[in-house]
C-alpha cells in the first residue's frame, strides 16, 4: 500500500443530473439501496401515474448510487447492467467516476468495508429524524486509490474468493434444506418398514380429547394457555405463551388435565399432525387446536408413538384424515384421529427403534450446529478479506 494514492472523492465523481420525463401511460423501473453493502436493487415497476413530480433522475449502469438518509448504514452501490435506465428521486443521489482513475467494481468492494461506512457516518449530520449525507462532505472524503491495473487485480481476488465464500454458503444451504431432511426421513422410513401386527389408536391410549373450544378471555396474570405453536415435531415450547384466569384454566381442563409423558398434537391449522411428548410436570390450559393423547404404556411408549406421528407415514396419514382442506385451516377430527392404524412391535423393539432414532436426531442436531459455526465463519470471512484488500495485503 506504500505506492498507493489518497485521493478526495471530488476528484474521482461527478453529479449525474441527467433526468427522465415521467408519462402517465409508460411503467418505469425504481431502484433503491439496501443497507449494508447489500447493494442496488430493484424496488418496484411502477405506472407513470403514481409519480408525483414529471421527472426523475435516470440511473446509468456504472453509476454511483447513495442514500443520502442511509448511506452512513452502508446503503451505497453501483448500478448494475440489469438496472441500467432505472428511475430515482433527489434522496438517491448518482455519481459518474472517472473512467481513467477508478473501476466501479473496484469503488464497489470498497463502499462495503467498515472504514468506507463509518466515513459516511462522519460526513452525515442533522438532527435525530433527519441525519442526512452532506454531498460537500462526501466529496472530501478521502479514499485509497491503487493504480488501475492494481484495481483490477484486487478486484479479481475478492470476486474469485467471494465465489468460493458463495459456493460455500450454497453447499450449506443445500445440506440443510435437502440433505439434513432426507437423511432424517430416510433413516425413519427404514425404521417402520418391518410388518408389524398394527392396532387402532384409541386401543393405545387411555385419553384421546382436544382442549376448549371457547375462545379464552386472556389475562395478565394467571395459568398459561397454550396452542398448536407450542408443538413442533418432537419439542414441546411452553415458554411463548399467553395466560387466562384461574376459573378459566379450571374449565379448561375439566375434560383433561395434561399429564409429563402424555402426548401433544396439532390437529388445526397449517401443520396438522406435528407431535411431542410433555416432557416436564407443567400446569397449563390448552386449546382446541391441540390434541392429547395418553398412551397406555404397556401397550405403546410415547417416545414411540411421537415418532411414528412425525415421520412420513404417521404425517401422511394425518394430512390424508384432514377435513376442511382448502377451505379453511383444515382440521383432524377426533373421531377420525382414534382410528389411526398404529404400527405396534413389542416394546422391546420401541426401545431399540426410540434409541436408533434418537442417535439420528442427535446426528443431525450435531450437523445443524456445526453448520451454524460454518456460517458465522463465512459470514466474517468477507469483511475479513475486504479489510485486507483494501489495506494492500491481499
Amino acid at each position: 500500500m506504500s505506492n498507493w494514492q489518497t485521493t478526495c472523492l471530488g476528484e474521482l465523481l461527478s453529479r449525474s443530473i441527467e433526468t427522465a420525463e415521467i408519462l402517465p401511460g409508460e411503467s418505469y423501473k425504481e431502484i433503491t439501496v439496501k443497507l449494508w453493502g447489500k447493494g442496488v436493487v430493484l424496488r418496484g415497476i411502477a405506472s407513470g401515474a403514481a409519480f408525483n413530480g414529471s421527472r426523475r433522475f435516470l440511473a446509468r449502469k456504472g453509476q454511483l448510487i447513495l442514500s443520502r438518509i442511509d448511506a452512513r448504514n452502508g446503503a451505497i452501490g453501483i448500478v448494475p447492467e440489469t438496472l441500467d435506465e432505472s428511475v430515482v428521486s433527489n434522496d438517491f443521489p448518482l455519481f459518474r467516476l472517472d473512467p481513467n482513475r477508478v473501476l466501479p467494481q473496484y469503488f464497489e468492494w470498497l463502499s462495503k468495508t467498515k472504514p468506507f461506512v463509518e466515513l459516511c457516518q462522519n460526513a452525515s449530520e442533522g438532527t435525530t429524524n433527519r441525519v442526512r449525507l452532506q454531498e460537500n462532505r462526501f466529496l472530501n472524503l478521502q479514499i485509497p486509490l491503487p493504480s488501475l491495473p492494481e484495481q483490477r487485480r484486487i478486484v479479481a481476488r475478492i470476486e474469485e474468493l467471494a465465489a468460493k465464500i458463495n459456493e460455500a454458503r450454497e453447499l450449506r444451504r443445500y445440506i440443510n434444506d435437502t440433505e439434513l431432511p432426507s437423511l432424517r426421513s430416510g433413516m425413519v422410513t427404514r425404521a417402520f418398514q418391518d410388518k408389524w401386527t398394527s392396532a387402532r389408536l384409541e386401543d393405545l391410549c387411555s385419553l384421546i380429547t382436544d382442549g376448549t373450544h371457547q375462545t379464552p378471555r386472556y389475562a395478565d396474570d394467571g395459568y398459561m394457555f397454550l396452542s398448536a405453536q407450542n408443538v413442533k415435531p418432537f419439542k414441546f415450547m411452553p415458554d411463548v405463551h399467553r395466560k387466562v384466569s384461574v376459573e378459566d384454566y379450571r374449565a379448561c381442563i375439566a375434560r383433561a388435565k395434561p399429564q409429563k409423558g402424555d402426548v401433544l398434537m396439532t390437529r388445526v391449522g397449517a401443520m396438522i399432525g406435528e407431535a411431542a411428548v410433555i416432557d416436564r410436570d407443567l400446569d397449563f390450559a390448552f386449546y382446541v387446536s391441540l390434541a392429547i393423547l395418553r398412551p397406555i404404556r404397556d401397550k405403546v411408549l410415547p417416545e414411540f408413538l411421537v415418532h411414528w406421528l412425525n415421520s412420513p407415514s404417521g404425517l401422511l396419514e394425518s394430512r390424508k384424515q384432514t377435513l376442511g382442506k382448502g377451505h379453511s385451516q383444515g382440521n383432524l377430527n377426533l373421531k377420525l384421529l382414534r382410528g389411526f392404524q398404529i404400527p405396534l412391535p413389542s416394546l422391546a423393539e420401541q426401545r431399540r427403534i426410540i434409541a436408533t432414532l434418537a442417535n439420528v436426531h442427535s446426528q443431525v442436531d450435531g450437523i445443524k450446529r456445526l453448520q451454524a459455526e460454518i456460517a458465522a465463519k463465512l459470514d466474517s470471512l468477507l469483511p475479513s478479506i475486504l479489510d485486507k484488500a483494501f489495506t494492500g495485503e491481499l
